[in-house]
């Protein structure tokens, strides 16, 4: 199967297996940010909590397309590692797999909200820097910009997330005349049920944004162990024929020799050379084909790398305040190059589905520890029905308004914050209870770097 040896058959099986298992342990680690508030104030039975969470985590994967899977692609210019050893790239998805892994379950056991999110990038991380440092690497294999927009976007959600819960409790506070939805929930007593509708529609948006977001990165995981082993099967979207690219790239063409290079620096002449040569490569393997069967497979990934470098360096070009282009020769690139990567930006349904069951099956388990300390170990008192719903629906907010912009959102991060917030709006900074609260900032602290070095470290030593 996809010409590789048995055994590399095997490792490439055991790599899609363990992201899958970093799937399932996302969704037993995350679930209690989506049904914590429900099972805590006896909204709903904790079975039909994780069930409905589950379902909602499934529709998700499905519903929230896949520009946040890419960002996870992007952070390794996968390009770079297909031109080297084929276990080299196996023992690194592995490390990055088994690293992120690791942390999820040891935060997990000790019942403390750490993001997967941070777990999973700095995996990828730590093992692009590993690679660089292998003999023979030909220099760095991390894209530090794309990593850099991912970083702020994992830092700004938290602060967003604690901020406008605390405005979000105010206006409550101001303008809600039934007192019962800042009271503490009763231990066996159900809400009202207005309260309790408010609490399972937050519930549902939390759990469907999770699903569009964390199981959006377990498929860019997915998609990068796939083109990373298999570059000539999963290089392009098998659903498109690449001869129908053609159009498009004459269009990219024609934009791209109206620039005129003496307007341009030294840096972005460079840029618009290496963008002809890429377009040039294209138009030479395009050359004299009728039937995509006289493209050959192996020339699949050299489209592909054509295709993504140049998008990188006429992006850099298009960015320029010395390219006069009109209005109209925008549009005209813009929709050549948005049909390009259309080729190169895809997942097949069959990873979709590895992903959504893997996240909803994981979803129903493991719930309790965190959820102890959702609703009573972040603040000194007990989350109140306001808090809860609140805090969700923020929380909700922000994740969805990250996978829009097809950047990561760390689900554990936000929703704890925003706890944090509406711990603060009820009685000040004094509310919340400084040993969790320490303990989850050092965990969100630590994250990234015990996670880099770890999968260097193992990704190292496995690859020599």
């Amino acid at each position: 199967m996809f010409g590789l040896e048995p055994h590399v058959l095997l490792l490439l099986v055991l790599c899609l297996v363990a992201a899958c298992a970093f799937e399932f342990v996302n969704g037993f680690h995350d679930t209690a940010n989506a049904v914590a508030t429900v099972i805590y104030t006896n909204t709903l039975r904790p079975w039909v909590a994780v069930v409905w969470s589950a379902f909602w985590n499934f529709i998700g994967v499905f519903s929230g397309g896949i520009a946040v899977a890419m960002g996870i692609v992007y952070l390794l210019p996968v390009e770079s590692l297909v031109d080297q050893n084929v276990y080299h790239g196996i023992a690194m998805v592995g490390a990055l797999i088994l690293s992120a892994i690791l942390w999820n379950v040891g935060t997990w056991y000790y019942g403390i909200p750490a993001s997967s999110s941070h777990a999973l990038i700095g995996s990828i991380l730590g093992v692009g820097i590993a690679f660089s440092l292998l003999p023979g690497s030909n220099g760095a294999a991390v894209n530090w910009s794309k990593a850099s927009e991912t970083g702020l976007a994992l830092l700004i959600g938290p602060l967003f997330g604690f901020t406008l819960t605390i405005i979000l409790m105010f206006i409550l506070k101001r303008f809600v005349r039934n007192k019962a939805i800042f009271k503490e929930p009763h231990k066996r007593k159900p809400p009202p049920l207005w309260i309790r509708l408010i609490l399972v529609v937050t519930c549902t948006l939390v759990s469907f944004f999770h699903g569009s977001n964390d199981g959006q990165k377990g498929v860019g995981l997915i998609m990068l162990i796939l083109i990373g082993i298999v570059p000539t099967y999963f290089a392009l979207d098998h659903s498109k024929n690449p001869l129908d690219m053609r159009e498009s790239l004459t269009r990219v063409e024609m934009v791209i020799n109206k620039i005129n290079p003496g307007e341009l620096a030294a840096a972005e002449r460079k840029n618009l050379t290496e963008v002809k040569a890429q377009t040039a490569t294209l138009d030479s393997i395009f050359l004299g084909k009728t039937d995509v069967s006289q493209i050959p497979q192996e020339q699949r990934f050299h489209i592909r790398k054509a295709i993504l470098l140049t998008y990188s360096r006429a992006k850099k070009i298009m960015e320029s305040e010395k390219v006069s282009m009109s209005t109209a020769d925008r549009k005209i690139y813009n929709e050549g190059i948005k049909d390009l990567r259309s080729f190169t930006d895809y997942a097949p349904w069959g990873v979709l589905l590895m992903v959504s069951l893997s996240l909803g099956v994981g979803t129903m388990v493991g719930w309790q520890r965190i959820v102890k300390t959702i609703g009573e170990r972040i603040g000194k008192e007990h989350l109140t029905y306001a808090q809860g719903a609140s805090s969700e629906l923020v929380a909700a907010g922000m994740i969805g308004i990250s996978t829009w912009a097809g950047l990561p959102a760390s689900t554990t991060h936000v929703l704890s914050s925003a706890i944090a917030g509406s711990m603060v709006a009820n009685r000040g900074i004094k509310n919340l209870n400084p040993q969790m609260v320490r303990n989850i900032a050092l965990a969100w602290v630590l994250t990234l770097p015990v996670t880099m070095f770890l999968s260097g470290a193992c990704s190292c030593c496995s690859g020599r």
